[in-house]
C-alpha cells in the first residue's frame, strides 16, 4: 500500500514530461468527395483497410429502423465486379481478414492484408462503394434481412440481459429522437422494408462524401495515393451529406423500468445518467468519474458491492459518448437472489460520498494511467489507428487527433470530476431492474431518493 503515492507520482510526472504524441499522416480529397488518410507503418509487413461511413442507426426514420445494420450484412454479398461469396473468399485466399460493425453513428468495414495484396481491399471497397446497388435484388435483401432477425434472436432476445438493449433506448430518449431506438432494429420495421426504401437509404449515406478511408501499414506514400486515386476514380460522388446536430436529452425526474429475464440467472441493476455527445467538455472528466466509481477492484463501487458487502459480482461503469447524446451508465450484476434496491441505495451512498468529499487526487491519477495505457494500446495497432484517425478526421477534420484527445483528461482536475459528478448525476435517470422471471420483488419498484 505505501507504494501507491509513489506509483502515482510517477505516472503524473511521466505524464508531465512525455513528448507529445505524433501519428504522421498524409490527407487528400479525392474528385468524388472522399476523404483519404494515409500513415506509414512499417511495424509489420501488413496493411490495415478502412473505410468508415457516417452513417448508423441515428440517420434512420421511425418506421424504418434497423437499415444501417442490414447494410452492413448486405455489403459483404457481392458487387458488380464481385460474384456472391468471392469478397470473403479472395481475401482469405490472400491471407487477409476482414470484418465490420454498425453503432448508433457509424459504419466501419475493415480490411488486413499482406502488405502485397493491398490492391485487392482496394478494389473490393471500390466496387462496393461505387457498383453496388444493382445487387440490390429482392431476394438478395430477404435473405440478409432473415440474416439480421436471427442475430437479433440470438445476440439479444435469447441472450441474458439482452432485452435492456431494445427496451431502455425508448425508456432514455423522447418519441422519434435518433437513439430511441436499438441499433439492430425492430423485427416489424425489418419486414416492411421494401427494396425501395433500401435503395433510398443506400443512396443517400453510402455515398464518397460521407466516407473516409484510412490506411495503416506497410506501404510507401506516394505510391499509395496513386493506387487509391486508381481505385476510386471512377466512383462517383452523389453531393454533400449534412451532418447532424447534437440533441441532447434531460429528465425531470427519476423512471423505472423493471424487465423479467427467462434468460436472466441472477438481477442486474443498471442506472442511467443522460449525459454529454463525445468531445463535449464533460465528455473526458466523465469517462475519469467512471473510472473512479468502477475500474477495478479498487473502484469505490467495485470495493463496496464486490468486496466489502458481498452483495454484487461485478460492476461496470462506463460514459457512452455518441455523436449527438450520451449516458453515463452504473450496471451492477447481483448475486443470486441479491435485492436490487439494496444495490441501488448503496451506489446512491457512495455518489454523495464522493460528491461530498470529492475525489482524491491518487483516484484520478489512476484514472488517468488508465487513459493512457488506453492510449498506447491504440498506437500499437494498426486497427485500433485506422478506427481512431477516421473519428479524429470526421469530428475534427484532423487525423492526428491522439495528443488533442489525451490532453483532455491531463487536463482533468480532480475538483473538475467532482463538481460533473453534481452537475450530471442527479434525480433525472432511469433505473433499469432486470430479474429472473417471478422475481419482481427483488426489482427496484418505487423511488430510492436518486443521487443529490
Amino acid at each position: 500500500m505505501r507504494a501507491l503515492p509513489i506509483v502515482a507520482a510517477l505516472l503524473a510526472a511521466s505524464a508531465s514530461v512525455a513528448a507529445p504524441i505524433k501519428v504522421p499522416t498524409t490527407t487528400f480529397k479525392l474528385k468524388n468527395g472522399m476523404s483519404v488518410v494515409l500513415h506509414e507503418d512499417h511495424s509489420v509487413p501488413r496493411v490495415h483497410v478502412g473505410l468508415r461511413f457516417g452513417v448508423g442507426s441515428s440517420r434512420e426514420a421511425p418506421g424504418r429502423t434497423g437499415f444501417a445494420h442490414l447494410f452492413e450484412h448486405l455489403m459483404f454479398e457481392g458487387s458488380a465486379h464481385v460474384p456472391e461469396g468471392k469478397f470473403d473468399q479472395w481475401l482469405e485466399a490472400a491471407g487477409g481478414e476482414n470484418n465490420a460493425y454498425t453503432s448508433e453513428d457509424v459504419t466501419f468495414y475493415y480490411e488486413e492484408v499482406p502488405s502485397n495484396a493491398v490492391d485487392l481491399p482496394l478494389f473490393l471497397d471500390s466496387d462496393r462503394l461505387g457498383f453496388f446497388v444493382d445487387k440490390l435484388v429482392p431476394g438478395l435483401v430477404d435473405g440478409q434481412r432473415d440474416v439480421v432477425k436471427n442475430e437479433r434472436r440470438q445476440s439479444i432476445e435469447n441472450r441474458p440481459f439482452g432485452d435492456v438493449e431494445l427496451l431502455l433506448p425508448p425508456t432514455l430518449y423522447p418519441k422519434g429522437h435518433p437513439y430511441s431506438w436499438s441499433v439492430i432494429g425492430s423485427m416489424e420495421d425489418l419486414s416492411a422494408a421494401s427494396i425501395d426504401d433500401v435503395k433510398s437509404f443506400y443512396g443517400k449515406w453510402y455515398a464518397p462524401e460521407n466516407a473516409t478511408l484510412v490506411l495503416v501499414g506497410d506501404f510507401a506514400t506516394a505510391e499509395m495515393k496513386k493506387k487509391v486515386e486508381h481505385w476510386y476514380s471512377d466512383v462517383p460522388g452523389r453531393g454533400a451529406v449534412e451532418k447532424p446536430k447534437p440533441a441532447t436529452v434531460t429528465l425531470a425526474a427519476e423512471k423505472r423500468l423493471v424487465i423479467e429475464d427467462a434468460q436472466a440467472p441472477f438481477g442486474m441493476l443498471q442506472l442511467v445518467w443522460p449525459s454529454v455527445e463525445l468531445y463535449h467538455q464533460d465528455d473526458a472528466t466523465l469517462d475519469l468519474l467512471a473510472d473512479v466509481l468502477g475500474g477495478g477492484a479498487g473502484a469505490r463501487l467495485t470495493k463496496r458491492l464486490v468486496h466489502e458487502l458481498k452483495i454484487a459480482q461485478q460492476v461496470m461503469v462506463m460514459q457512452q459518448s455518441m455523436e449527438r447524446a450520451g449516458s453515463f451508465n452504473v450496471i451492477v450484476l447481483a448475486n443470486p437472489g441479491g435485492d436490487l434496491g439494496a444495490i441501488a441505495r448503496v451506489v446512491d451512498e457512495e455518489l454523495a460520498k464522493l460528491k461530498a468529499g470529492g475525489v482524491t487526487a491518487a483516484e484520478l491519477e489512476r484514472a488517468r494511467a488508465g487513459v493512457e495505457a488506453g492510449m498506447a494500446d491504440a498506437l500499437d495497432s494498426l486497427g485500433e489507428k485506422a478506427q481512431r484517425l477516421a473519428q479524429y478526421t470526421a469530428a475534427w477534420g484532423q487525423p492526428d487527433g491522439f495528443e488533442r484527445d489525451l490532453k483532455r483528461y491531463r487536463d482533468a482536475t480532480a475538483p473538475a470530476v467532482t463538481d460533473v459528478a453534481k452537475r450530471r448525476l442527479g434525480k433525472g435517470r432511469v433505473v433499469v431492474s432486470v430479474v429472473p422471471p417471478g422475481q419482481t420483488s427483488l426489482a427496484v419498484t418505487s423511488p430510492i431518493g436518486g443521487a443529490r
